[in-house]
């Protein structure tokens, strides 16, 4: 269950006297297949990852320059110990300090689960979760800056869909019970890829697991991924059924095979899923091409950096900065203007008890007489099996993208 940070009810003279209570949740978390912040305002990952536990030194500089594209987060690999150093309490705090003063949500991994169960030394799910309740104390009260990535790749192949639900169950059942209620991230097996789609058919047990119903999950697309259709089926199932769903991981290339990485940025972009890219720098000899910047330099960006912060569906051009980085205001969405310090409904028809009152992309508006003649802004919503995304004026079937979000054309809305 979510937890009320706050419920501030504000007496308001207008015709008439109403009151109306303005709420915000603790931390990021889940709306079906959408992942909303801690004032309620949706938010799309766009971001790369760093290799903090290999390169410390190069952490801090690093995080100053992936701010510096426009990323609005980056997901930090860590070591619990088990196969490299261990990233102390103090260095996360430090990590989580540097992200928030350069406007960053900080996707925290432990990264030695990777390929358990068929890498050598590979550490459990469960010996993962030890580190996360050992440096409890440094995560409890950022749940509106950091999410939980449980552990990266936590299964190779030969795992059974059962192993990938009952280790993660256990581990959410642990996580909570420490009292640590940020969202938290689980990643697919298969080295993170899921090809036998155990994630894509498992994902509801392991949300129904959480007491809190909070988890995102998470998919690393690399050479499984190297059609535009692969990369739109496996999206789509999850949007289908509702379950919020990033691309936790991607390239152009991986070990010399093709990635569908330009489908995999539009899609995403198209279907509003967050991506990051793997990785700033640092990748072996045999992995070079997976560097963004080369050497750690945010000046020269190698061609899949280019791609993945200048392409048309990049970093720079989509993403927006958290709303708990903005005064609690959101970025995401129609901006109809404001009246009286709150914003104009653009859809006369977001009030539908005349009250005078609307509620638009998770806030309350004001119904004006300029509301639903906002020169084009989408107006209205689809409830997208369970989950709620805007619907399209200008698209006449299928999926949109309009005033920088996906929309559904309202012919395709009522056909479910």
């Amino acid at each position: 269950m979510l937890k009320y940070r706050y419920c501030l009810k504000k007496l308001l003279t207008a015709a008439a006297a109403f009151a109306l209570c303005s709420c915000a949740y603790a931390g990021f978390y889940t709306q079906g297949a959408t992942l909303l912040d801690g004032n309620g305002n949706a938010f799309v990952m766009r971001g790369v990852n760093l290799p903090h536990a290999w390169f410390t030194n190069q952490t801090n500089q690093s995080l100053t320059d992936i701010a510096a594209t426009g990323a609005n987060s980056v997901r930090v690999v860590l070591s619990s110990g088990a196969r490299w150093s261990r990233t102390s309490a103090s260095e996360v705090q430090a990590i989580i300090d540097q992200c928030k003063a350069n406007n960053l949500i900080a996707l925290l991994e432990v990264h030695d689960t990777t390929g358990y169960g068929e890498q050598d030394g590979a550490q459990s799910l469960a010996g993962a979760t030890d580190y996360w309740l050992d440096i409890a104390s440094v995560l409890q009260g950022e749940e509106d800056y950091v999410i939980i990535n449980i552990g990266n790749e936590p299964f190779g192949n030969g795992a059974s869909a059962s192993d990938w639900v009952d280790g993660h169950s256990q581990a959410i059942n642990r996580i909570r019970a420490a009292g640590l209620d940020h969202a938290l991230m689980v990643d697919a097996p298969n080295w993170g890829q899921d090809w036998q789609n155990f994630m894509r058919a498992n994902a509801p047990a392991v949300l129904s697991a959480d007491v809190n119903s909070n988890v995102i999950f998470s998919v690393h697309m690399y050479q499984v991924y190297d059609t535009a259709n692969k990369v739109q089926s496996y999206i789509d199932g999850f949007l289908a059924d509702g379950l919020a769903l990033v691309v936790g991981e991607f390239a152009a290339d991986h070990y010399g095979e093709a990635v569908a990485a330009e489908a995999i940025l539009q899609i995403a972009q198209a279907s509003g899923i967050g991506y990051l890219g793997w990785s700033w720098s640092g990748n072996s000899s045999e992995l070079a091409s997976l560097d963004i910047a080369q050497d750690f330099n945010a000046n020269n960006l190698t061609r899949w950096g280019q791609l993945l912060i200048n392409g048309t569906n990049g970093i720079a051009a989509t993403a927006n900065i958290a709303s708990v980085y903005t005064n609690g205001g959101t970025n995401n969405g129609p901006s109809c203007g404001t009246q009286d310090g709150y914003p104009i409904c653009c859809d006369a028809n977001s009030d539908p008890d005349g009250d005078g009152w609307g509620w638009e992309h998770q806030q309350s508006c004001i119904v004006t007489a300029t509301s639903g003649n906002n020169g084009g802004n989408i107006g209205g919503t689809c409830d997208w099996y369970g989950s709620i995304f805007p619907t399209c004026q200008n698209t006449t079937s299928g999926w949109g993208w309009e005033n920088n979000q996906s929309c559904v054309a309202p012919s395709t809305c009522n056909t479910q």
